[in-house]
């Protein structure tokens, strides 16, 4: 059976993947959302895989238990910094810190993310979805970026997901005052915006020796989503878990992406684990890429804000 290319996504998520024993001795990843799931798993194979490891994580209590236990079984050096990503000020100042205390930054891995079945505001008014798997994304991508450009050659990679699909985004009422709120929708509309932005990112990149790639990490269990009520967790830990895959395959695949030399000059990419894959047209919408561009600088304050 053929499929049509917007469907690749159903076969790919069975295809053989690829696998790098490549070493990251000496190389510096900095990745945020690293204490549980997606995160967890990847920098446990990046420290087998001999790679200093920065958290970027919200829980300073996990942080410290990691820490202890990677370098115990790896011998490699854990450092974290703390931040809410449903805070940006939190998160500039942590990112800020990273910058100047590490002289270099081999690896970027943006893994922290967010599913809300409720419509939630942060301080600053910003839906709590959007502003964290994207805006915080956004925001250490950026603040980065001239670090990992002194590193180069150096990656990007933002663990994004078929949840794009779903797609929700609408410029115009990224906080959902205008529409109903629906947390799956929501959630592509986060991915959907992460994903216009690394287009962008990958053009301003060419050249300097930074590759920027996104992935979708796999059907995988993780606690995303437990910030929900009673019945959701419920549902999410008894019935959806069976379906769902060992998030070792995410670690795995990240550490590929990282990793492989066929990759060094792979940029602009979408990932299904480590099968290049076509996303949804809405992703690739190079209006909507250059409206959300413009106002993820807004909101990140980045730059200053019309009026």
């Amino acid at each position: 059976m053929k499929f049509p290319e917007q469907l690749l996504f159903m076969k790919n998520r069975k295809a053989v993947q690829k696998h790098s024993d490549e070493s990251m001795n000496g190389k510096l990843c900095v990745v945020s959302g690293a204490t549980s799931g997606v995160g967890y798993e990847t920098i446990k194979k990046l420290a087998a895989g001999k790679a200093n490891i920065v958290m970027l994580v919200r829980n300073e209590n996990k942080a410290k238990a990691v820490k202890e236990e990677i370098e115990k079984k790896h011998s490699v050096f854990v450092d974290y910094f703390i931040a809410d990503f449903s805070d940006l000020k939190q998160v500039k100042k942590a990112v800020l810190e990273i910058s100047e205390k590490y002289p270099r930054v081999d690896v970027l891995i943006n893994s922290a993310g967010l599913y809300s079945t409720k419509r939630i505001v942060n301080e600053e008014g910003y839906e709590m979805v959007f502003c964290v798997n994207h805006l915080a994304t956004f925001l250490i991508t950026k603040l980065l970026m001239n670090k990992l450009i002194e590193s180069s050659p150096s990656r990007i990679i933002q663990v994004n997901s078929e949840g794009h699909r779903f797609n929700g985004l609408n410029v115009d009422d990224l906080n959902w005052e205008k529409r109903t709120y629906t947390g799956l929708r929501s959630y592509g509309a986060s991915k959907t915006a992460q994903l216009l932005t690394v287009w962008k990112f990958a053009q301003e990149l060419k050249g300097t020796g930074v590759t920027i790639n996104a992935m979708h990490p796999g059907g995988v269990r993780t606690n995303i989503g437990n910030n929900n009520g009673r019945l959701y967790r419920w549902f999410l830990h008894h019935i959806t878990w069976h379906f769902l895959k060992d998030p070792k395959i995410s670690g795995e695949a990240i550490y590929y992406l990282a990793s492989a030399s066929e990759l060094n000059n792979v940029s602009g990419v979408f990932f299904n684990l480590t099968i290049k894959e076509k996303p949804a047209k809405h992703a690739l919408n190079t209006k909507k890429q250059e409206e959300i561009w413009n106002k993820s600088l807004e909101m990140t304050g980045l730059i200053k804000k019309d009026g």
